[in-house]
């Protein structure tokens, strides 16, 4: 931020490393402060102030909930190098000149800070503020933020183990038992990092008369505090959907995969914001609520990591043809550009459309598009794909 009057040009901070995209518990903040001017001006004291804090504000009816909480207060009085001062300490700045502050403070050891969020209803903020003090004059001030990320590894023994649940539920008609809806499901970690797959193994069985729809998605959720008062905001990031179960049947998902997107790891050490996942796992059911499992995620700053392991699990639900009813295999050698035809249409039933649709009607029904193969690859990029629809089972 630069601030600007008649008398001063330039007042700016700069960080040593620009280019630096966060900090971390233990790491060093430094810079220098800015300065000229388009006349003579005298200055009684440049002040640097390194600052974090979270701040909650929402409202409640008529009442206005805020809380703040500190994480960061550091201050220091800035030198210039061979420059004179007066016996009150303060100087005098001429144009024409550069001066420069410098300065440099340690942020507090890891676990003592939160990371930099921007909610709905709050956020966490860290920045360096610079106060220009004259005689006689309001003091300038001119601020720069930077973000903290806090480290959050996901390879503990707690977050690697498998975590699962099962739930059912009776379905009614105008108070007439209608059958009942189950699920059961696991999952083989708790910690994710973004742009992991999570790999969910789960049945579904339906016992009703209605067809219901299995589906998943990562949900976000951020608690705020103020006041005494709790505010909740909940969020769907991603979400994937199986195949339509009609009555009497059963479905299994297979090594299904949804993958993190690109989120901001759970705040859990701050006091008055906590931003947590979890896996949602429901059946839609037309005309009664969802039946709803939800498991637990801890989004981390370091986890398993490695692309191969994302790679593995879109192998494993691959092969186990639980994701799609399309099934295509690219041929082994090139075609030629005259056996392709313009419309390639996929002789397939009726499938459920792609849009997650979570309304009160029945699910809706379409011919599969239209579909193009792409040109002939050479042969060094040739690939298979194999996909394919789930088998549906009868209620044992």
């Amino acid at each position: 931020m630069v601030a600007m009057t008649k008398r001063v040009k330039t007042f700016q901070i700069t960080f040593t490393d620009p280019c630096k995209t966060f900090y971390c518990g233990g790491d060093k903040v430094s810079g220098r402060v800015e300065v000229e001017v388009n006349e003579v001006t005298r200055v009684s004291a440049v002040k640097v102030l390194g600052v974090g804090r979270a701040k909650v504000g929402y409202a409640k009816g008529k009442q206005r909930c805020r809380q703040e909480a500190e994480y960061l207060r550091y201050e220091e009085v800035l030198r210039l190098d061979e420059q004179p001062t007066d016996s009150d300490g303060s100087i005098l700045l001429r144009p024409g000149n550069k001066y420069e502050y410098t300065f440099g403070f340690e942020l507090p050891q890891q676990g003592q800070l939160v990371s930099s969020y921007k909610g709905k209803f709050g956020y966490v903020e860290y920045f360096v503020k610079a106060l220009m003090e004259r005689p006689q004059q309001p003091p300038l001030e001119c601020k720069k933020p930077f973000e903290v990320e806090e480290p959050l590894d996901v390879n503990t023994p707690d977050l690697l183990s498998p975590t699962g649940g099962m739930k059912e539920k009776k379905v009614t008609c105008m108070f007439i038992p209608d059958g009942q809806v189950s699920l059961n499901a696991k999952i083989d970690r708790r910690g994710f990092c973004e742009g992991e797959d999570i790999c969910i193994n789960a049945k579904f069985e339906n016992t009703c008369s209605r067809i219901v729809v299995p589906k998943a998605a990562i949900i976000a959720k951020h608690t705020y505090q103020a006041n005494g008062r709790t505010k909740v905001f909940r969020q769907k990031l991603s979400s994937v959907r199986g195949n339509h179960i009609i009555s009497g049947m059963c479905d299994a998902w297979q090594g299904k995969t949804i993958r993190v997107p690109k989120i901001k790891p759970s705040m859990l050490g701050c006091n008055i914001i906590r931003v947590e996942y979890a896996l949602m796992i429901y059946i839609h059911i037309p005309g009664s609520e969802k039946l709803i499992l939800e498991l637990p995620l801890v989004i981390g700053t370091a986890g398993l990591g490695s692309r191969s392991n994302s790679v593995s699990s879109q192998e494993g639900s691959v092969s186990n043809s639980s994701q799609s009813w399309v099934s295509l295999r690219m041929p082994s050698e090139p075609p030629s550009y005259t056996d392709i035809t313009r419309d390639c249409r996929l002789d397939q039933p009726l499938t459920p459309l792609l849009d997650d649709f979570d309304g009160d009607d029945s699910p809706i029904f379409m011919t599969a598009p239209a579909f193009q193969f792409p040109p002939p690859p050479v042969y060094t990029e040739t690939e298979e794909e194999y996909s394919g629809n789930a088998r549906m089972l009868p209620v044992c």
